[in-house]
């Protein structure tokens, strides 16, 4: 039997197909989820549900489905989508949500990102502990099997899903752009035809270039993983090749967005975080934006130039969300490239950050490099993962080596070492890696403190 213990992480499902995570398994976490939701005050009467473009999403969401259905809920599938689409589904119908996908984990892998209504989010601390030790039960109950009757709706929602990010971001004006994206045979490669392109909604001042719209969940070019620099290669090729103004790469479930400049040098998602806090902060002036403990420290003096309030949180969508909700913050953004908008229900969509650049780039005459040069003050490294066999003693070893340091330790340890310099050490949440992040303010001296913590992780 499947220790569930080892497939659901901090704020999600996800495991090897079919070892870990299989038909049974999904069938138990239906009925589990549903029955979480209402020991907790809730009575959904249906949970909309979709999958990505991995061959075993279909079937694990049918028998996902099948058990809400025996738990007495019913289902809404909206069949294959993005996973900030589901998030659209689920804030625009009010209900509860499933999301099959592995985001960028390899072919073998798949997962479940399970959110209340309102696209609220299910980890650890909101229901998802809970979720685990129900399922694993009815997993050991071999009279758990029983069947409700069968209640699942077959529901579009891509061309509305594509209406109301066109609704919250005006494109119509700006200059023509000449856009490479490149989906990494993921979701991008359906939804940016519909967002971006013409597909379901009047064409824009934009020219999409694709690269591996295919959908193929094998993923036969490249990982769709933007955050690692080797999958960002035939974008930075095409873009330099082509001459185009601006690049896009979306991850596998297409809710994180990267870009690439007119030389095909990445813009740090820190850097797009600060424009988009920027811009919403034009339009609510004074509010609340989140960012994450490893982004740039130009991310915070930004948001207070613009007038906004900058509120430090963890790592991980599940802890951005909730610190959001209690803010009431309009926008949060992480490193690793997920942006959080009040406007979509406090959820992360990658279309909608990547509007907001072309809406801002788009408006104004310099090439990229030099428009998001205001937002890169300082030299990053960028995540850097090491596996080790004993993280507890590896992390020790680190804060040993740096006495003086001042420590926090609201994620990992955050060491700010003088001179303006910082580096963050942090497990993974859903792998065997310490991550390590370092900033200063010029390219040498994070050269020099990455290098002296990598010889100690690694040593």
């Amino acid at each position: 039997m499947t220790d569930l213990s080892q497939i659901i992480k901090a704020y999600d499902v996800r495991g090897i197909v079919p070892d870990q995570l299989n038909e049974p398994v999904a069938r138990a976490l239906g009925t589990a989820f549903v029955e979480m939701l209402r020991e907790s005050g809730s009575e959904p009467d249906q949970i909309v549900i979709a999958h990505d473009m991995r061959d075993s999403g279909p079937g694990l969401a049918a028998a996902f489905a099948r058990g809400v259905n025996a738990a007495g809920a019913g289902v809404i599938n909206i069949g294959l989508a993005s996973t900030d689409q589901l998030y659209y589904a689920s804030g625009s119908l009010n209900l509860p949500g499933a999301m099959f996908t592995a985001s960028h984990n390899p072919a073998q892998y798949n997962g479940i990102k399970l959110c209340r209504s309102g696209a609220r989010p299910v980890g650890q601390d909101s229901g998802l502990a809970v979720v685990r030790q129900r399922a694993q039960k009815l997993l050991g109950d071999l009279n758990a099997d029983a069947e409700g009757p069968e209640r699942v709706e077959q529901r579009e929602s891509l061309k509305d899903y594509a209406a109301h990010l066109r609704s919250l971001v005006d494109l119509a004006g700006i200059r023509q752009l000449k856009v490479i994206v490149d989906a990494g045979n993921g979701m991008g490669g359906y939804t940016v035809p519909a967002v971006l392109g013409d597909q379901v909604l009047p064409a824009l001042p934009l020219e999409i270039v694709p690269l591996f719209f295919e959908l193929d969940g094998s993923f036969p070019n490249h990982e769709a993983n933007p955050l690692d620099p080797k999958n960002l290669v035939d974008l930075q090729k095409a873009v330099r090749e082509q001459g185009a103004d601006i690049g896009l790469a979306f991850d596998g479930d297409a809710d994180r967005c990267f870009v690439v400049d007119e030389k095909g040098d990445p813009v740090s998602p820190s850097a797009i975080t600060a424009l988009v806090a920027s811009r919403e902060l034009a339009k609510f002036p004074g509010s609340t934006i989140i960012h994450n403990l490893i982004t740039s420290a130009a991310v915070p003096e930004i948001i207070t130039e613009n007038g906004g309030k900058p509120v430090r949180s963890r790592v991980g969508h599940s802890f951005i969300k909730a610190e959001m909700a209690a803010t009431n913050a309009i926008f949060g953004g992480e490193h690793s490239a997920h942006y959080y908008f009040r406007d979509f229900w406090f959820a992360d969509t990658g279309m909608l950050a990547a509007m907001h650049v072309l809406a801002a780039f788009g408006g104004q005459d310099l090439p990229l490099s030099e428009f998001a040069a205001e937002y890169e003050r300082y030299a990053a490294s960028g995540e850097i993962n090491s596996t080790v066999t004993d993280t507890p003693a590896k992390i020790a070893e680190v804060r040993a080596a740096f006495p003086q340091a001042e420590v926090d330790e609201l994620d990992g340890l955050t060491f700010q070492v003088g001179d303006g310099a910082w580096f963050n050490l942090r497990a993974s949440n859903t792998e065997p890696l310490l991550r390590l992040n370092v900033e200063a303010h010029d390219a040498a001296r994070m050269a020099e403190l990455r290098d002296e913590v990598l010889a100690i992780v690694r040593g």
